[in-house]
C-alpha cells in the first residue's frame, strides 16, 4: 500500500520543538487520583512530553486488577489541565474509543493484544476515522511484521495520519532474559517500511524488570527512535499491575540522566572521510560474499545431480551436524560471533534444501 507522508503531526511538532527523542511515562495503571496526580507533578519537573496511563486493563487470565474504567478518565483530565502534560490511554473497542475522547484524551494507544486482531484494529478505525486524534500502535505479541504494517494501513486507509508505532517486544517460548524478546530486525523492518512514522521503544514491556529498562533504552537510542515510553509508579512494589517494570519518577530521572543521545551523522571531515572509505571496502566485502554465497550454491547444484543420479536423498544429516559443529567454530577462531553464524548456516542450509528438492523433482 502507498503511504502518505504526514509531516505535521502531534509527534512531529513534539520531535521539532524539543530536538531529541520524546519521553512517555506514567502508571501502568491509574489506581487513584493521588497517585495519578502525584506522578503526573513529579513527571512534569522531568519535562516528560505525554503522561500514559492504563485505564481499562483486561489481563491475560481475569481475576487480577483490570483497571479502574472509565472514573480515571477524569483523573487524566486534570493531569491535562492542572499538571499541563498532555495525556493517552489505550482503547480495545470503539466504546473506550468514544469515552477518551468525551474526557478529551490527547493520544489514544492501540496495545499489542489488539493489534494481533484485524478485526477488532479495523472497528478501532472506523470508529477513530475523522477525529483527527493521534494514535500510536504497539506491535502485535505475534513476532510478525506484517500484522504490526497491516494495522498502521488500517488506520492510514481510515485517514488518520497522525500515528507512531510502539515496539514492546514478542512473545516467546524460547528461554530469555525479556519479558517480551525485542527482536530488533522486526522493528527497523517496520521503519523501513513506515520512514514517516515515529518509531518509540517501550523498555518496561519488553525488560519487564526494572534493571533492564536503561540498556534496552540505550540500545533504542542508539538504534534511532524517536522516543520511549516507560511506566513510571510512585511506589512501584505495591502497584497493582506489572509492578517489576515500573521505577520511581526518581529512578526515572536517573535514568534519563544516564542515557547518551548520540548525534545521526557528524559535520568532522576526519569522520566523514574515513566511514566514507570503510562503506566502500564493505561494499567490496560484501560482493565477496555474495559471489561466495553464488559459487556455495552452484556446488550445492552440482551436488544434487549427483543424488538425482544415484537416487539419493536429500537430506544428509550426519553431513548438516558437520556443518552446524565445524562452521561456528570456524567463526569463533576468526572473531566472529558463533551465534551469528550458526543462525546463517540454518539459512544457508534452508536454501540448499530448497535447491536441492528443485533439481530432484526437475521433470525429465
Amino acid at each position: 500500500m502507498e503511504t502518505t507522508a504526514a509531516t505535521d503531526t502531534f509527534f512531529t511538532r513534539k520531535l521539532a520543538a524539543k530536538g531529541q527523542p520524546l519521553i512517555f511515562a506514567g502508571p501502568c495503571s491509574a489506581e487513584t487520583e493521588a497517585q495519578v496526580l502525584t506522578t503526573a507533578w513529579a513527571l512534569k519537573d522531568l519535562g516528560v512530553d505525554l503522561f500514559r496511563s492504563g485505564i481499562w486493563k483486561p489481563r491475560t487470565r481475569p481475576g487480577s486488577f483490570e483497571g479502574i474504567g472509565t472514573v480515571g478518565l477524569k483523573w487524566l483530565q486534570r493531569v491535562r489541565t492542572e499538571v499541563g502534560i498532555p495525556v493517552t490511554v489505550e482503547v480495545a473497542t470503539p466504546r473506550h474509543v468514544e469515552e477518551a475522547l468525551a474526557h478529551d484524551v490527547d493520544v489514544l494507544w492501540i496495545g499489542a493484544r489488539t493489534t494481533v486482531n484485524p478485526f477488532a484494529v479495523q472497528e478501532l478505525a472506523d470508529a477513530l476515522a475523522g477525529t483527527g486524534v493521534p494514535v500510536m500502535v504497539k506491535n502485535p505479541v505475534n513476532p510478525d511484521v506484517a500484522l504490526w504494517a497491516g494495522a498502521l494501513e488500517r488506520l492510514e486507509r481510515a485517514g488518520i495520519r497522525d500515528l507512531a508505532a510502539i515496539h514492546r517486544g514478542f512473545s516467546t517460548f524460547a528461554p530469555s532474559r525479556y519479558r517480551n524478546a525485542p527482536t530488533w530486525q522486526i522493528a527497523i523492518e517496520l521503519k523501513t517500511r513506515f520512514p514517516h512514522i515515529p518509531l518509540i521503544c517501550d523498555p518496561s514491556h519488553m525488560g519487564g524488570k526494572r534493571d533492564l529498562i536503561l540498556p534496552i533504552a540505550q540500545k533504542a537510542l542508539d538504534l534511532d527512535y524517536d522516543g520511549l515510553i516507560i511506566e513510571t509508579h510512585p511506589d512501584p512494589d505495591h502497584a497493582l499491575s506489572d509492578a517489576e517494570q515500573q521505577v520511581t519518577p526518581a529512578r526515572l530521572g536517573e535514568i534519563l540522566g544516564e542515557l547518551k543521545y548520540r548525534y545521526r551523522s557528524s559535520n568532522n571531515a576526519d569522520y566523514i572521510n574515513n566511514a566514507e572509505e570503510l562503506r566502500q571496502k564493505m561494499d567490496v566485502a560484501d560482493r565477496e560474499i555474495v559471489e561466495a554465497l553464488a559459487r556455495r550454491m552452484a556446488l550445492v547444484e552440482e551436488l544434487a545431480e549427483y543424488k538425482r543420479e544415484n537416487n539419493v536423498k536429500i537430506l544428509q544429516l550426519d553431513r548438516w551436524n558437520e556443518i552446524f559443529t565445524s562452521r561456528p567454530e570456524w567463526a569463533a577462531k576468526l572473531h566472529v560471533n558463533e551465534k551469528f553464524v550458526a543462525e546463517l548456516y540454518k539459512l544457508i542450509h534452508l536454501e540448499s534444501i530448497r535447491k536441492q528438492t528443485e533439481v530432484l523433482n526437475r521433470p525429465e
